[in-house]
């Protein structure tokens, strides 16, 4: 009987990454823009809105975690998340993405969630909008400049936005 229980539970996870996998699939694929719809970030709260533009709505509100130090960004390596207006310039897989966080577990598979939303923030590069490994981590100064969501909201903020999507990170006050 725990034999069948054994095989039945992998079974099972193995559905459900296959499922997540599609997902996040689908999500990608939905790269272009969604008219009206703009992305403003709150450090200070660490909270993430979408905004319609037309009538000022708020479509979706969900927590963030944001750079591990205060500022805006200044050189690679500082743990800062940028300041300004930026958009999206790429919505990628991140399904299968790996990150060593030097915290001595090494190399963590599922680092980034399912999306990345790759964000255009002169002169740096590589910052982005995705999900985490971490999700007991939302919601406080953890990342490395990126903006960290928990994955299932990953997944609700890609039906809303896309590529040349308006992104607002307000100042740390």
């Amino acid at each position: 009987m725990s034999k069948l229980r054994s095989i039945f539970s992998c079974v099972l996870a193995a559905f459900c990454c296959i499922n997540c996998l599609a997902q996040a699939q689908d999500a990608s694929k939905q790269s272009t823009k969604k008219p009206g719809n703009h992305i403003v970030i709150s450090k200070q709260d660490a909270r993430l809105y979408v905004i319609a533009d037309a009538k000022g709505d708020t479509l979706l509100n969900v927590p963030v975690s944001v750079g591990k130090n205060p500022g805006d960004k200044q050189k690679v390596g500082d743990c800062r998340t940028p300041e300004g207006t930026f958009s999206i310039i790429q919505v990628q897989d991140a399904s299968t993405w790996t990150h060593d966080f030097k915290d001595g577990k090494g190399v963590r598979k599922g680092a980034y969630g399912p999306l990345f939303f790759r964000l255009k923030t002169p002169p740096h590069r590589g910052i982005g909008i995705h999900g985490t490994c971490f999700p007991e981590q939302i919601g406080t100064r953890c990342s490395e400049g990126c903006i960290r969501l928990l994955n299932d909201d990953v997944l609700k903020l890609s039906h809303l936005v896309g590529v040349g999507t308006k992104v607002i990170i307000e100042k740390d006050l």
